[in-house]
């Protein structure tokens, strides 16, 4: 069989790489394949449409194995299990047992439970645990970072109470100082010398890790990816070292660290960066001469990005955190969260939870991807972007170390400028739709009210609130600006209807009116399409007796030099205050203006200012 299948292939000569680029040339039909069909990438480095077998011989990726050591192909070798985690804010302990003996029924075999350190006492545990079996599921907990010995020791009480096999105990006590910096702007370095206290508590439980590193906190924050990954490698470092340079021996340091990181929107990227996040990582620990390779696997809780969530049609937040929650399990993750959809605007409900258990169930259950390790392996494309995210991280890490370390840089405030410039840059970019968010700045539902929605501010657990000591994180949502404009308009005494004045060229004046209507609805404005009119005296009839607010001329660039002008004139002889807008950036953009045409919308234009300026002259 084997030597039909090779006299098989032997019929075939494989195309160069010159053959293919001159077939896709001539698909192209004269367009330049460069700008056309090579990926630049706001990483800094570009991909290419296609790659070969040669391309990808040579990278360090390929010769790896899954379960052995850089661990890039993950850190199992017989399966691709992850933990289906769902996190329980407490309040009323009684009430979260409730719910977590609740959803363990229903796929969750991890639990994260974040509550206030005044809570925090042996019966709250006892409490919160009673009827878990906790052995036989991941338990995490995270509260106030100066109630974290505190904690350990009534955990570890309650488990040795209980007669656990430690070895049978996974999971975490979540101590992270560097977040609270990064997100209040507080100065906690003061606690971290309890950190060889938590690891020396906690030491012989071997699954059970208490040193966090939370870079889930600048995905949400707007962070790219090689930011996400750089940063991430260079905290869990000064981590490393704070421990080592306590007597922490480094194999216990190392197996005590647990990355949360975020999943973002770019569904290979996201495989990539996980993928090249346990090859980096593994080789920072090797450094350190740990007695075993063991010692150097990444282990990574990943949980869906609030970034581009949305308050407007957010169904679709479902769509983003499936293709998300896709990538880390094709990545080979510990444990995924998903964000249920409705986390912008409510608490999430329970039908939500249950959408975002289920949504990883059917990965496991219908897709199987528990089933096969690393199934990205041997990608030619995942493989090289793998590396190129790599090469980017490393020189953002290396950079931070030559800072002066993680610490250093975050309390001089140049982690946060970096984070905070990204995100300034994603929004304005959203604004002027070179970032599509479906549903805000892309296809909005048109019919849609918020119904009462209002986007929730973003709650720390903590009590404190002293004035900021170090810089902090400017974190918000990529639609934000556009729900505030819609939220606006909603709120207004009339809402506006934009009237589409669609004459001429057929296949124009409908792409144009399509085209108005999406940037036009993302503000909130009632949008009225049309078939198309006669003339365009006809047209502005039309508008008039419809109470538009606004008339879209819609039409082609050749035909606006003879509409133009005659479409305006009897507008503001019709409704002097009707707001009149040409669809397009014809030629004759200078005559139009020169007759007191002030409005057009293209894809050249910065829609989130140019609505912000329409809602203005409406009054709004």
């Amino acid at each position: 069989m084997a030597e039909k299948k090779e006299q098989l292939f032997a019929d075939f000569t494989a195309p160069t790489r010159q053959e293919w680029r001159d077939k896709i040339e001539v698909d192209l039909k004269g367009a330049d394949f460069e700008k056309k069909m090579v990926w630049r990438t706001t990483e800094g480095f570009s991909m290419q449409p296609f790659y070969l077998k040669e391309d990808v011989d040579q990278l360090p990726t390929v010769n790896a194995l899954p379960g052995e050591f850089p661990f890039i192909r993950g850190n199992k070798k017989d399966n691709n299990l992850w933990y289906v985690r769902q996190n329980i804010v407490v309040t009323d302990p009684s009430e979260a047992n409730k719910k977590a003996l609740d959803i363990l029924g229903k796929g969750v075999n991890s639990l994260g439970f974040r509550f206030h350190g005044e809570q925090v006492s042996a019966e709250m545990i006892e409490t919160l645990l009673q009827g878990i079996a906790c052995d036989q599921v991941e338990i995490s907990f995270r509260t106030c970072q100066r109630h974290i010995l505190e904690l350990a020791d009534i955990v570890v009480a309650y488990y040795e109470k209980k007669g656990y096999d430690k070895e049978k105990i996974v999971g975490g006590i979540g101590f992270d100082p560097i977040e609270r910096m990064l997100m209040k702007g507080k100065d906690t370095t003061m606690l971290l010398p309890n950190m060889p206290k938590l690891v020396e508590k906690l030491k012989d439980f071997p699954n059970l890790r208490c040193v966090m590193v939370h870079s889930d906190l600048l995905c949400n924050s707007g962070a790219y990816v090689y930011q996400e990954l750089g940063y991430a490698l260079a905290w869990g470092k000064e981590y490393l070292d704070e421990m080592v340079e306590a007597g922490v021996p480094v194999d216990l340091a190392a197996k005590k660290i647990k990355f949360y990181m975020g999943i973002g929107g770019n569904y290979f990227m996201e495989i990539a960066k996980f993928r090249a996040a346990r090859m980096l990582w593994a080789q920072i620990v090797k450094q350190y001469e740990p007695k075993c390779n063991c010692a150097c696997k990444m282990v990574v809780n990943a949980a869906t990005t609030t970034y581009n969530q949305t308050v407007f049609d957010s169904y679709v937040n479902m769509l983003r955190s499936q293709t998300e929650t896709m990538s880390a399990a094709l990545a080979g993750v510990h444990s995924v969260v998903v964000t249920p959809f409705d986390a912008p605007y409510e608490k999430p409900t329970e039908f939500a939870e249950r959408i975002a258990r289920n949504q990883q169930l059917l990965l496991k259950e219908e897709c199987h991807f528990d089933k096969i390790v690393d199934v990205s392996g041997g990608s030619y494309f995942v493989e090289e972007l793998t590396v190129a995210i790599a090469k980017e991280g490393w020189k953002l890490f290396l950079a931070v170390e030559e800072e002066g370390g993680f610490l250093a840089a975050v309390k001089a405030g140049s982690i946060q400028q970096a984070i905070n410039d990204t995100d300034k840059g994603r929004h304005a970019n959203a604004g002027k739709r070179k970032e599509f968010l479906l549903g805000t700045n892309q296809f909005p539902n048109f019919t849609e009210t918020s119904e009462g929605k209002e986007p929730l501010a973003c709650d720390c657990s903590c009590k404190h609130s002293d004035d900021p000591d170090v810089p902090a994180l400017k974190t918000s949502r990529l639609a934000s600006d556009f729900e505030t404009l819609r939220l606006t308009t909603e709120k207004a005494a009339k809402q506006p209807i934009a009237f589409m004045l669609t004459i001429g060229n057929l296949a124009m004046r409908q792409a144009r009116a399509q085209f108005s209507c999406n940037f036009l609805a993302a503000a909130g404005y009632k949008v009225m399409d049309n078939l198309g009119f006669p003339t365009v005296e006809e047209g502005v009839e039309a508008a008039v007796k419809a109470g538009a607010d606004i008339v879209v001329l819609c039409s082609s660039d050749d035909e606006y030099a003879e509409y133009g002008i005659p479409a305006y004139n009897a507008l503001k002889a019709a409704d002097p205050k009707a707001i009149f807008i040409i669809a397009g950036a014809p030629a004759c953009a200078e005559d139009l203006k020169a007759a007191g045409i002030e409005n057009f919308i293209h894809v050249r234009v910065d829609q989130l200012k140019t609505l912000k300026e329409l809602n203005t002259k409406l009054g709004i």
